[in-house]
This record gives C-alpha cells, sequence and structure tokens, in this order.
C-alpha cells in the first residue's frame, strides 16, 4: 500500500464532493495496511468523516475501549507524533488536529497573559461617542477601554450591536495610544463579502464622525485601513500552488495591530495560522456573533472561547447586547432563539405586532403556495427599465443593487425540495412567466446571482450579489457594488466567474448580512439533522424591520432547543490552562 500522510488534510467543501464513506473507508484501510486494528480502523473512519462534519475529535470514549486503544503502536498520547492521540480524557483525534488544538490554546493563553492594561480618561473616552448614552452604549465604551494594553480582545455581539463601529473607536484609542500608528493596522475577514462589508462600514462610519469628533480624535481617521478589503487568507499569504500561506513565525504580518471580523467562520486551522502569523507583541481583536453558526471547516473556536472568557468574567471579552436596527419585537425575537426558549419564542412572535409570523410549510403544497406569494411580490414592480445612458446609469444601477436588501428567501438546506435551488428555480419560473421571460434565456433584467468562488482578477469574492440590468443600447450587464465600497461596476454575463441563483440562498451564504424582510425556510422533518439552535437564530437574525418563519412547530421546536456543540477538547485545554489576568478581579467599568 502507497504511503499517506497520516496528518490527514482533506480539504472538502461544505458540499461534500469527497463523499464522507468514501473518505472513511480509504483511512479505514490505511490502518489496517499499516498493522492497526479493526477498532483502530473504524474509530479511525468515524474520526475523519466527523472532520468533515466541524469535530476536532470524537466525544470521550468508554474507559475500557480506550484503554484497548492505548496499546496500539498507532496511538499515542499526544506527547509524540503518532497517526492518531487519545488524550487523558479519552478524546480520540487526528494528530494534525490534536496538535493545532494544543498550539491555539496554549498561543491564546499567552496573550490573555501578556496584559499590561491601560487606564483612559473619561472625559476622552466620552468624546469619541459624541450625542452617545451610557446606558446604550456603554459595552462599547467598555471595550475601548479594555483593548488598551492587551494582546488579545474578543467582541461579540448580534446584528445591530454596533460591533463595526466600536472596532472604529477602539483602533482610533490604539492610534492615539501610538501603537497602532507606529506598527500599523491589518483588517480582514474569513470571505471577501465579509471584508468589503468590513471596509466600507470603517469607511462610512469615519466619514460620519470627521465632523462630530474633536480634533484631537479626528486627525486619526485618516490612518484607519479603509483602502483595501483583505481576506484572512490574502493576509496570511495563501499560495494554492504550494498548499500553504507564506506568513508564519519567521514572516510576520506587518502589523502591530490585527482585526478579524466575522471571526465566528474561523475554523481552527486558520485560527492557528492566524497566531503562529502575528507578531509576539500585536493586538489581536477578534469580532464576531459567537452565537452564528459554527465555520465550514472544523472546530468552534469562537464559540468555545467566548464561552471560557464569559465563565472567567474576563475584562478580554466584552459582549455587546444592545441593538441599534432592528425593532425591538425582532431583538426579543432573537433574543428568545439565542436562549432556547420556547415561550419565550412564542410570546415574541404574539407580541411582533406582525412584524414577526410563522407559517406552518409542511410539505410541497404548501412550500409552492408561499413561493408563489413571496414570487408575485418580487414581480409586482415589474422588471427593471433599462438603464438611461451616460454616467446615470451607474447612480440608477447602484440604487437597484441596494433594493435587493429589501427582502431575502432564506434556506437551511441547498439541495432536495425545500432547499435553496429548487425554490431559486420556482421563483425564476414564476418571474419569467410574470414578466414575459422565455425559458430559453438565461440571462434577462431583473436575475440576481451570487458569486460563489472568489476571482480575484475580476474583483469578484464569494458570496457578491449580483443584479442583471440591460443598458441603454440593449446590452445585458450583471453590476456589482465595487471593493470597499466604492460604487459600482458592470460585466458581461459571460466573463462572471462560478455563479449561482440567489433569489433564495442558504442561511449559511447569508451569515454578515442583513435584509428589511427575511422568510427562513427550514426543513419539515424535525429529526433533520441541520436544524440546530444556532442555524435558527443565523437566519431569523438577518432580518432589520420584519421576518417570516416557514416551518411545521416541530421543526422550529427541534432547531430551538438542540444547540449544536461540536466534539473537541479546544474549550477544555483553555479552561484548564492557567491564565493570568492582570486585572480580572477589577471592576471592568472601573476606568483606572
Amino acid at each position: 500500500m502507497s504511503h499517506v500522510d497520516f496528518r490527514l488534510q482533506p480539504r472538502v467543501d461544505i458540499e461534500g464532493r469527497l463523499p464522507e464513506r468514501a473518505l472513511g473507508r480509504a483511512l479505514a484501510r490505511w490502518v489496517l495496511g499499516h498493522g492497526g486494528s479493526e477498532a483502530l480502523a473504524a474509530l479511525a473512519a468515524r474520526a475523519a468523516v466527523a472532520e468533515l462534519r466541524g469535530d476536532t475529535a470524537l466525544p470521550p470514549l468508554p474507559a475500557d475501549e480506550a484503554a484497548a486503544l492505548r496499546a496500539e503502536p498507532l496511538v499515542g498520547d499526544g506527547r509524540v507524533r503518532t497517526p492518531f492521540v487519545l488524550d487523558a480524557e479519552g478524546r480520540f483525534y487526528l494528530w494534525r488536529n490534536h496538535l493545532h488544538e494544543g498550539e491555539v490554546a496554549a498561543a491564546l493563553a499567552a496573550r490573555l497573559a501578556d496584559a499590561t492594561p491601560l487606564g483612559m480618561d473619561e472625559a476622552e473616552l466620552a468624546a469619541l461617542f459624541p450625542g452617545g448614552d451610557p446606558a446604550t452604549d456603554g459595552a462599547q465604551r467598555q471595550a475601548v477601554r479594555a483593548v488598551g494594553g492587551r494582546r488579545l480582545v474578543v467582541l461579540t455581539g448580534g446584528p445591530g450591536t454596533g460591533k463595526t463601529t466600536t472596532v472604529l473607536r477602539m483602533l482610533l484609542r490604539l492610534l492615539r495610544d501610538g501603537i497602532a500608528a507606529r506598527d500599523g493596522i491589518a483588517v480582514a475577514a474569513p470571505t471577501g463579502k465579509a471584508a468589503q462589508r468590513l471596509v466600507q462600514s470603517l469607511r462610512e462610519e469615519g466619514e460620519r464622525l470627521r465632523d462630530v469628533l474633536p480634533a484631537a480624535w479626528a486627525e486619526h481617521l485618516d490612518a484607519l485601513p479603509t483602502a483595501h478589503a483583505l481576506t484572512v487568507h490574502r493576509l496570511l499569504g495563501w499560495s494554492p500552488s504550494r498548499n500553504r500561506y507564506s506568513r508564519d513565525a519567521e514572516n510576520p504580518v506587518d502589523a502591530g495591530v490585527v482585526v478579524i471580523d466575522e471571526a465566528s467562520m474561523l475554523d481552527l486551522h486558520q485560527l492557528r495560522a492566524l497566531l503562529a502569523a502575528l507578531r509576539p507583541g500585536a493586538t489581536l481583536v477578534l469580532v464576531g456573533d459567537a452565537d452564528q453558526l459554527d465555520p465550514v471547516g472544523a472546530g468552534s473556536v469562537l464559540m468555545d472561547l467566548v464561552a471560557v472568557l464569559e465563565a472567567r468574567e474576563s475584562p478580554a471579552l466584552v459582549r455587546l447586547r444592545h441593538s441599534f436596527r432592528a425593532v425591538a419585537p425582532l431583538v426579543a425575537l432573537n433574543e428568545a432563539v439565542r436562549g432556547g426558549d420556547p415561550d419565550a419564542l412564542q410570546a415574541a412572535l404574539a407580541g411582533s405586532e406582525g412584524l414577526a409570523r410563522s407559517f406552518a410549510v409542511e410539505d410541497a403544497g404548501a412550500l409552492a403556495r408561499r413561493l408563489r406569494h413571496w414570487s408575485d411580490a418580487l414581480a409586482a414592480d415589474g422588471p427593471p427599465a433599462p438603464l438611461p445612458a451616460g454616467d446615470e446609469a451607474g447612480a440608477v444601477a447602484a440604487t437597484a443593487l441596494g433594493g435587493l436588501a429589501a427582502r431575502q428567501l432564506l434556506c437551511a438546506l441547498r439541495d432536495g425540495p425545500f432547499g435553496a435551488e429548487a425554490a431559486n428555480e420556482a421563483i425564476e419560473c414564476r418571474l419569467r412567466q410574470a414578466w414575459g421571460v422565455p425559458a430559453d434565456l438565461a440571462w434577462y433584467p431583473g436575475r440576481v446571482v451570487m458569486v460563489t468562488r472568489n476571482d480575484y482578477g475580476a474583483r469578484l469574492f464569494n458570496g457578491d450579489v449580483g443584479l442583471c440590468l440591460r443598458d441603454a443600447d440593449g446590452r445585458l450587464r450583471v453590476w456589482f457594488a465595487a471593493a470597499g465600497g466604492e460604487g459600482v461596476r458592470a460585466l458581461p454575463p459571460a466573463a462572471l466567474p462560478a455563479h449561482a441563483p440567489a433569489f433564495a440562498i442558504t442561511i449559511h451564504k447569508a451569515q454578515g448580512s442583513e435584509y428589511g424582510h427575511v422568510a427562513v425556510l427550514l426543513p419539515p422533518d424535525p429529526e433533520h439533522r441541520i436544524l440546530s439552535r444556532q442555524l435558527l437564530y443565523t437566519g431569523l437574525s438577518r432580518a432589520k424591520r420584519s421576518v417570516e418563519l416557514w416551518a411545521p412547530a416541530s421543526s422550529t421546536l427541534a432547531a430551538l432547543v438542540r444547540r449544536m456543540a461540536r466534539a473537541g477538547g479546544l474549550a477544555a485545554r483553555l479552561a484548564a490552562l492557567a491564565i493570568h489576568s492582570p486585572d480580572a478581579n477589577r471592576d471592568p467599568h472601573d476606568p483606572a
């Protein structure tokens, strides 16, 4: 049998192009071919499949089963390199996952311990929040206080709680302290779309504050990193041909302050690479909603880190709770889901004054009726008119693109009769009928698509949404918001990278986005493994003004009560480490 790298580094996307059972069988054969037992082969296959589903280890094994495995030459305790690891608690790992968990836990603990908290004058802090009220932005002020003198700060909160505006003020504080000004700032996000949103939000908030901040603060606005949107892959210098990052301890990221937005999308291996590529003295700010869906890759690093820091009441963690954008009934709805409380969810729906509605979509017929109603609302205004000639075309296209955020259908599944693909097909069929578009025309004015693969040459990224419009001369082009919020641009349909219809998208694809009105479609089978509280929360919390839930009560309840917890040992390792916090016992609101 040919040699197989026992670190096992399958790069399998969420669509499962490499069948799980085939991977499991391949690893089982490798184990048997290298002298392992049938029991070890079966466990190795389970661990490989579990990694594809997000686990970094198998849950603790029974004592007798663990004792038998410890005698296997291919299994170690993690102190020396072996293909598989059985830790002291009985968790079974592929070597790479055990190694990376240990490295991540140690690096995070070191950053938490390396803190010399710096005080901040309350008058200076208040000047950063002109017209603000500590009753609503108190946690934001706490985050600005916390970032001074720390090497790791975690900022978490739901949609509309002001995470990006808080980050901007944290950066201004670091610029004033001289740290960011001396060593530079890098901001990034796991996806190109999220990175663009981050840079655009920083630019817009900076411009809004330019005329209201005192000069001592406003002078730092031009130093904010708003020119380029970086993905984490680009920040770390990912090379597909070499299958590795160019940034590491020997060639670190050239910045003294690094901000990662949408950190809930980071998997274990990405966070490990990021921590390894930071300067020892750099400040890392992780920003995201810890209650959202876990990343596509293995691990749940932000959720694990937040849980440990919250249990310790660490001042390195700040949770934002006040929503500045969503209407009050939706805030109550999201909090009910976040807490997994069925009674609170029913109360929130009943008291929403029609802003949150539930439809019992239990079968194909009920779904078809909801999709017809949804499609008719989309079609009501007719297809978009041709764009005007000249410079006005871009402005009109920008307005039309902005209008796409008014409503969005989000599906738990991609495939199957209750998935996004089928919903898109039904919606497009209805629109074609309503607008008189021939069935054989792939492109027509009003068609909405989403890019599904990064194309740096075209400056389009996974998650970018495009709208097909007709030019004044009759040509069809697809319009996108330009990177970093710099206007709009158009490409011929044939020039687009891989893309898919986007009248309906998966909840996974909607992470980090917000829409005026949202419909969330769940599968009618309450036993479906995709249903979870994180999924339901992520879908419903995308809505800013109103929301519909398309699901039978059984599926809603199943999602609500099933909080998915990925198997692994990162949280336990972090909790076990003696993390010294210089001000762990200090009141977090004390500015001193």
